[in-house]
């Protein structure tokens, strides 16, 4: 993996860093690069509350804030910036004025990788409205003067239209970092984790390929 001046990661939910993109940062924390996460929401609109719920709408927020604190400590993470947007208002929001916000941190931290999700291909309509601000935002840095941005795609025509992903990482030595992330997002991956970590453990060739390689999209400019 690359060294790195600095990475910016820009994500509208807690554990949108888990399952994708987890491994990858940890591996440049353990490189010795500096990153900082930006979470615009606490995804208290998450449909998750447990059978029998474990949470009420009202409870969920705090509930997530702590999960979000303990992930990015299980990666490395020392810079997490919640934005304190509303989860599934994103896309509602001023996109010029989140491009601003965006701006600005790229004007404080002068990244030189910045990851989102790649705009059209990632389904909810929060990572959309965060992709296309930071796009936005990227895209008035002059061409010589970008910061890379990759890009988190999962729809189901993102491989036809997009191509295979142009980055893909073997995160082999992160995955306890990895795994301790998706685990701090009990209120989410609580159904599914410890069963999935057996499989891991137990080496099941598809569980394992799920969480060793991590792919990312280099966004394809038309300027």
């Amino acid at each position: 993996m690359e060294k790195e001046r600095q990475v910016l990661v820009i994500l509208p939910h807690p554990d949108d860093e888990a399952f994708g993109i987890s491994g990858t940062l940890a591996t440049h924390i353990k490189q010795g690069t500096p990153v900082t996460y930006a979470c615009l929401t606490l995804g208290e609109m998450g449909r998750n509350l447990g059978n029998p719920p474990f949470a009420t709408r009202e409870s969920l927020p705090k509930i997530r804030k702590k999960e979000l604190l303990a992930s990015a400590q299980a990666i490395g993470i020392k810079d997490l910036r919640m934005l304190g947007f509303r989860d599934k208002t994103v896309e509602f929001e001023d996109e010029e004025k989140l491009a601003d916000l965006f701006s600005n941190m790229i004007d404080e931290l002068n990244p030189s990788l910045v990851i989102t999700f790649y705009p059209g291909y990632s389904v909810h309509p929060d990572h959309e409205a965060t992709g296309r601000a930071v796009v936005r935002a990227v895209k008035r840095i002059p061409k010589e003067k970008r910061p890379k941005l990759h890009c988190i795609a999962f729809s189901n025509n993102c491989e036809e239209e997009l191509g295979q992903p142009d980055i893909v990482h073997h995160i082999h030595d992160s995955v306890k970092e990895k795994l301790g992330s998706m685990g701090a997002h009990r209120s989410q991956t609580g159904f599914f984790f410890d069963e999935m970590v057996k499989r891991y453990e137990q080496g099941d060739p598809d569980t394992v390929k799920r969480v060793e390689i991590e792919r990312f999209w280099s966004y394809k400019w038309d300027d």
